[in-house]
């Protein structure tokens, strides 16, 4: 087997435990909308449960839409990732690393969908209750991060290949 399904195997992995055992926790031990403050005027601890998306998104649809489009989406974007990671060298590690961070966190929050038809959300910043961040989870943080990282090495790409496109045109002019 290839190292790079070997690592999206073991850090997907990792990412599922790390975000199940957090949910559980969170789901276990506090009430619905219960709130802990862990850095007071910044960051809570806050049990939250997230119908929709990421910020909310589609939370107002109709549930049956949206249990239709929440349960039907991951599989989809999952084969996705994979068909994507095929095609990816060997050696492209920071690739493989941001496409294992989006699978992993999407698991992760596939799982509640299926267990609960909502995602438990729980990281909960703000600055002095006055300007507030929607509540994430840790397969979140991985899903946007890997997004990001895929972003960046998308634009050093481009600027890599506009270099040796110039590079070219002047070598081909002289």
């Amino acid at each position: 087997m290839k190292k790079k399904y070997v690592f999206l195997i073991t850090f997907s992995g990792l990412i599922i435990a790390i975000d199940q055992v957090t949910k559980i926790f969170i789901h276990t031990h506090y009430q619905l909308g219960e709130s802990t403050p862990v850095l007071a005027g910044f960051f809570n601890l806050t049990y939250v449960r997230n119908p929709g998306a990421a910020f909310g998104f589609l939370s107002q649809a109709h549930p049956s839409f949206r249990e239709i489009f929440f349960l039907s989406m991951p599989p989809v974007a999952l084969i996705i990732i994979l068909l994507i990671l095929r095609g990816v060298k060997d050696n492209d590690r920071w690739q493989i690393l941001a496409l294992t961070s989006v699978f992993g966190g999407a698991i992760g929050n596939y799982i509640d969908r299926i267990r609960f038809r909502y995602v438990i959300d729980f990281l909960d910043f703000h600055i002095k209750e006055k300007y507030t961040w929607p509540a994430f989870n840790v397969a979140d943080m991985m899903i946007v991060s890997g997004v990001v990282l895929l972003l960046i090495l998308m634009v050093f790409e481009g600027k890599e290949n506009a270099k040796k496109v110039t590079s070219s045109a002047v070598d081909n002019a002289t």
